[in-house]
C-alpha cells in the first residue's frame, strides 16, 4: 500500500516535472529568440523529457490507485543573460530535482515502500545522466567562449539532439 505522504511526495514530484518542462520550453524560446537555434533545440527536446518523466510518475501513481493532484505552475524565468547562463541555470535546476528525487528514494526507504522505491531507482539514474548532460554542455560552453565562433559551433551540435520517447512510460 503506498501512504499519503508518498502519494504527496510523488504529487509534488510530478508538477516539479510539469514546471521543469515549463522552464525548459521557456529557455528554448529565449534562445530562439537569440538566434540559437541548435540550442532552442536542445531545450525543447530537454522539455519533452521531463514530460515524459511526469507522465511516468502520473501513471504509477494511477497504477497504485492513488489520485494524481495537478497544481499551478510558476512561470518561469523568460529573460537570461547569455546562452551560458542558460545552461548554469539548467544545471541548478537538475540538481535541485536530484534533490527531490533523492529526497522521495529517502522516504520510500522509511516507509518500506518496496515497489515506490523500485520505481525511483530509474529516476535517480536519470538524474545522473540529465545533470552529467548539462555539465557537458556547460563546460563546452566556458571553454570556448561566447564571444567566439566557438558558439556557433556548440549550437550546430546542440541542434542534433533529438527526442526519442521512452516505449514505457509507466516504469512498472
Amino acid at each position: 500500500m503506498i501512504t499519503k505522504q508518498i502519494t504527496d511526495l510523488l504529487n509534488q514530484q510530478v508538477n516539479a516535472e510539469l514546471y521543469s518542462a515549463y522552464l525548459y520550453l521557456s529557455m528554448s524560446s529565449y534562445a530562439s529568440s537569440a538566434g540559437l537555434k541548435g540550442t532552442a533545440n536542445w531545450f525543447f527536446v530537454q522539455s519533452q523529457e521531463e514530460m515524459t518523466h511526469a507522465w511516468r510518475i502520473y501513471n504509477y501513481v494511477t497504477s497504485r490507485s492513488q489520485h494524481v493532484i495537478l497544481e499551478s505552475i510558476d512561470g518561469p524565468p523568460v529573460a537570461f543573460e547569455s546562452p551560458t547562463a542558460l545552461f548554469e541555470g539548467a544545471l541548478e535546476h537538475e540538481r535541485k530535482v536530484t534533490a527531490m528525487i533523492n529526497n522521495l528514494s529517502n522516504e520510500a526507504v522509511t516507509a518500506k515502500d518496496h515497489a515506490t522505491q523500485v520505481f525511483l531507482q530509474w529516476f535517480v539514474t536519470e538524474q545522473i545522466e540529465e545533470e552529467e548532460n548539462v555539465s557537458d554542455v556547460l563546460a563546452k560552453m566556458k571553454l570556448c567562449g561566447e564571444g567566439s565562433g566557438g558558439l556557433l559551433l556548440i549550437d550546430n551540435e546542440l541542434a542534433t539532439r533529438v527526442f526519442v520517447p521512452p516505449p514505457d512510460l509507466t516504469g512498472v
